[in-house]
């Protein structure tokens, strides 16, 4: 069951050299239980493609066109006081910096409160009592002691972990995890992404992973969409797409993985371009090698099926 999807979403910015798109046509399916992973470089627009589906784009920004369908619904046709209701109980975010959403002024505890009384309806010490389960659920050790503290005395990992507590007590059906394990060593990252793993298991909850690690991907994602200067350029379920990558922007972010240590790394030539970059044509047609100028850099190529469940946007297929 397709539990979001977005259609053909159009978002650009006003700047101060005119307005210039960021997303162009984005269409991505995520489903009820599975783990879908939007990739690609800083900039590309993945979190801003996140902000999108939770109405928190910036003032300067403005979507011209498409849809976010959640189980059927809307939401850019409904109205902000709507909108509010979905966040938290229905789509929770998981940031990348948790210290951005915890507020140091309150404890863990007051906090994850304030969240169950205003979706769950529970309150005084019922609330409490499903905070510190929460805490608990996400292996934060001795949880109601925690409880009582305040985020700073929370390292890095238990700031995240505390942010994941938030979403399991509002039971939410879609967790938005925007570069979940960025800043974490290693064995807190592995710890991180199978809290999130346990979650969509027991709870048959959808997640939307951002990452440009590929390493995370292979391992937690059931599809993958590769993202680049706003378009999707490949979408496939995890095992095809590692099997069979496609898109030659795809290709140089699999070939950038350090492999072997003796070896050179490779590096995709050139740099992302900036929103007001004038590109005509592929986007990636600059610092593509299979690069064909007449055709690469006139026209747009679609997104199109290059096997079962296997799309990409290239004029190579």
């Amino acid at each position: 069951m397709d539990l979001l999807e977005i259609n053909n979403l159009v978002l650009g910015f006003n700047t101060e050299k005119g307005y210039f798109n960021a997303l162009n046509n984005v269409s991505l399916k995520i489903h009820t239980g599975e783990t879908h992973a939007l990739v690609g470089e800083s900039g590309c627009g993945k979190s801003i493609t996140a902000m999108s589906i939770l109405g928190l784009i910036p003032k300067t920004a403005k979507i011209t066109d498409g849809e976010i369908l959640f189980k059927g619904k809307n939401l850019l046709g409904i109205s902000q006081s709507e909108l509010k209701d979905y966040r938290g109980a229905h789509i929770a975010l998981i940031p990348q910096d948790p210290m951005t959403s915890l507020n140091p002024l309150y404890t863990v505890g007051n906090q994850l409160v304030e969240i169950i009384e205003l979706h769950q309806n529970l309150y005084g010490n019922e609330a409490k009592r499903a905070a510190i389960e929460a805490l608990d659920n996400v292996k934060i050790p001795s949880a109601k002691e925690r409880f009582n503290q305040y985020p700073y005395e929370f390292s890095g990992g238990m700031r995240q972990r505390a942010i994941i507590a938030m979403a399991l007590a509002c039971n939410a059906e879609l967790i938005i995890a925007d570069e979940p394990t960025t800043a974490l060593d290693v064995t807190i990252q592995a710890q991180i992404m199978q809290i999130l793993k346990d979650i969509k298991k027991e709870k048959n909850t959808a997640i939307l992973l951002i990452t440009h690690d590929l390493a995370v991907v292979y391992q937690n994602a059931d599809e993958v969409s590769v993202m680049y200067a706003g378009n999707i350029v490949e979408n496939a379920k995890t095992d095809e797409f590692f099997k069979n990558t496609n898109h030659p922007y795809s290709i140089g972010l699999l070939k950038s993985l350090p492999e072997n240590r003796n070896k050179k790394l490779f590096a995709i030539k050139g740099h992302p371009p900036m929103i007001n970059d004038n590109i005509k044509g592929c986007k990636f047609h600059n610092r593509c090698e299979f690069n064909m100028p007449d055709l690469c850099c006139k026209k747009i190529p679609d997104l199109r099926h290059v096997g079962e469940n296997h799309c990409s946007a290239c004029f190579l297929n």
